[in-house]
């Protein structure tokens, strides 16, 4: 007669299982703090007693029936702990009798082969393995559960949520509060070719539109740089319609513009300029003495 699992373990197990199926379709841990979810645990554990109480009914009545060696067997196996079982159960290796009892009669260049049992712990993570699957089938099946685009609708609306939220807590930038940031370039690069290249190129070469990586600006309306290149994308050029108002326009933000500013900062002071005979436009304007940022 085999050795039952504790009843302990097996609400270990419940809990375990219950944890991972609730997770399946709540994706997130919130669910330990919700009264459904151990009012479920504190039912299966009451489960679990009563079935437990029926096979301590079933097996008395069958260790009724053993002979006295069985269950003198019986009961010393039952004095070893239930870890340990499972140990010898799982690696234990077994006597020469005990082979000869379990040996298949049929072999393979010498080689023979026994009737070993599976070991539970295998047995176990098969059948949860079948499980889980099921569980996971029907949900992708029936439900939003794993399904990429319902899970990139949703980060997307939160992500986008997130940012309206930023933006109506930050205040707007202006051409007071912008700074230049090396942090901007990459991002500034980005809008630029988006929103400039048509005209300067993507270097800021110029085309179009006036080479912006030599020291010749049409437009000076401010001391620095950084400030011009700013008012000039938000207010516009009053020489040159084409130059419209990005900024007035609300074509780009002005967290937008600072990002841009910072491009041109960065390819007009800290990259050489792109002269005609490198294909860069001629130099338009006059020569700016910028101060320091």
């Amino acid at each position: 007669m085999k050795q039952r699992t504790p009843v302990v373990v097996n609400i270990l197990i419940i809990i375990g299982l219950l944890i991972v199926f609730y997770y399946l379709f709540v994706q997130s841990y919130s669910f330990l703090t919700s009264p459904y979810f151990w009012g479920t645990v504190v039912i299966s554990a009451i489960l679990a007693y009563i079935h437990s109480a029926i096979g301590d009914l079933i097996e008395n009545n069958k260790f009724k029936k053993l002979s006295a060696e069985e269950k003198a067997a019986y009961l010393a196996e039952k004095k070893i702990p239930f870890l340990r079982r499972m140990y010898d159960a799982a690696f234990k290796k077994q006597s020469d009798t005990e082979e000869k009892d379990i040996l298949i009669d049929h072999g393979f260049d010498g080689i023979m082969e026994l009737d070993n049992q599976l070991p539970k712990w295998w047995v176990g993570l098969f059948y949860f393995g079948t499980a889980f699957c099921i569980v996971y089938v029907a949900a992708f099946s029936f439900t939003d559960f794993a399904h990429p685009l319902s899970e990139y609708e949703k980060e997307y609306k939160e992500q986008m949520a997130a940012i309206e939220i930023y933006n109506a807590s930050q205040p707007p930038v202006t051409i007071e509060t912008a700074k230049y940031s090396a942090d901007n370039i990459a991002e500034g690069k980005e809008l630029f070719k988006t929103n400039c290249a048509s005209c300067h190129k993507e270097d800021g070469s110029g085309g179009i539109g006036p080479n912006l990586t030599d020291n010749f600006w049409i437009n000076q309306p401010e001391k620095t740089l950084f400030k011009n290149v700013f008012h000039m994308d938000w207010n516009g050029s009053p020489n040159n319609p084409t130059m419209r108002p990005f900024g007035k326009n609300g074509e780009v933000s002005g967290a937008e513009i600072e990002k841009i500013a910072a491009y041109v900062y960065h390819i007009n002071q800290e990259m050489p300029p792109v002269t005609p005979a490198q294909g860069g436009a001629a130099p338009q304007g006059t020569e700016a003495h910028w101060e320091k940022e």
